[in-house]
């Protein structure tokens, strides 16, 4: 066991390198692309007519399903030909399940785009990485949007695929990342997908569930070293105002942040001209500025960094009990 969670370690840490220093490469096949297109394929077959739930249901274990068995029998097949191909295809496979490269580019394009005043561009820009509409608001909603997707990301985009890399490799944080982006594609609550994208949306909950909150506890432990950080704000709005988001699990990172920086996230949103309010969370301590987007990449930085100097030790001791 502890020979498996040390080869995964590893595999996770080559991923994190991969990610940071190229990232998604456009040359480069991504399989959630891939996945994108099977749902989309599936949703416009099955979501029409009678019996959607189960329809939905049957589409989020054939995605699911499907994505971790053919990920492990690619890696067996490899593993034939070379167990050094299957590691390489196995590292590369987890470092497209995470997003820390992508999340911090897209962030400081915004930031910067704010602060030399070109706020058309920015909102643009905030478009590629938001469901919101984003033609009219104004900067300091720009700013709202960049550090919520960063804080929420911080969660699905990188510590639950690394959670679920670490007990199965790449086969399991690929059929968590297939989960999510069903979560995405068909995980909404209106008249074409409540019934269709139930089974999605709740997988989705589920496997969310402990990353969230250990994303809010690593953000918070990281917080003790950075200056003038509001440590016990944080734990106080997280415990407070968590529960508020509408998501059982993104007001977890969200409140963090919120918390941390002093600031108040959540207001008034515009979905293809639906407003929707979605309540605050945090103290208006201070009004956001764009430097909050770096800060809250910094946290998301220090957050990935907590986790792997936390599984680290865990495995050393585990290491050091069995011998």
């Amino acid at each position: 066991m502890i020979n498996i969670l040390l080869f995964h370690f590893y595999l996770l840490i080559a991923a994190i390198v991969v990610d940071l220093f190229i990232g998604d490469p456009k040359w480069l096949p991504h399989p959630v692309v891939m996945i994108g297109k099977a749902i989309s394929f599936f949703d416009k077959r099955l979501n029409k007519g009678k019996v959607r739930k189960w329809k939905g249901v049957f589409l989020t274990l054939t995605i699911v399903g499907g994505t971790f068995t053919l990920v492990n029998s690619i890696l067996y097949l490899l593993d034939q030909l070379h167990p050094y191909i299957r590691l390489i295809t196995e590292i590369y496979l987890i470092s497209t399940t995470i997003a820390i490269n992508g999340l911090h580019k897209a962030g400081k394009e915004v930031m910067i785009l704010l602060i030399k005043g070109d706020l058309v561009v920015a909102r643009k820009r905030l478009s590629y990485i938001v469901g919101r509409d984003t033609e009219q608001l104004p900067s300091h909603e720009v700013v709202r949007g960049a550090v919520e997707t960063v804080a929420e990301n911080t969660v699905d985009a990188i510590i639950a695929p690394l959670c679920f890399a670490l007990i199965g490799g790449a086969p399991l944080a690929m059929a968590y990342r297939a989960a999510n982006t069903l979560d995405s594609m068909v995980g909404y609550k209106n008249e074409k997908y409540e019934q269709f994208g139930w089974a999605s949306a709740r997988l989705d909950d589920l496997v969310n569930w402990i990353p969230a909150r250990l994303t809010a506890f690593l953000m918070w432990l990281f917080s003790w070293g950075v200056p003038k950080s509001r440590k016990w704000n944080g734990l106080l709005i997280t415990f407070r105002d968590a529960k508020k988001h509408p998501s059982p699990n993104s007001g977890w990172p969200e409140a963090m942040t919120a918390g941390l920086l002093g600031v108040v996230l959540g207001g008034m949103n515009s979905y293809k001209g639906v407003a929707s309010y979605r309540k605050e969370m945090g103290d208006p301590i201070r009004r956001l500025q764009p430097n909050d987007i770096s800060k809250t990449i910094i946290y998301m930085h220090g957050t990935w960094i907590m986790f792997v100097i936390f599984i680290f030790l865990v495995t050393i001791i585990l290491y050091i009990r069995e011998v």
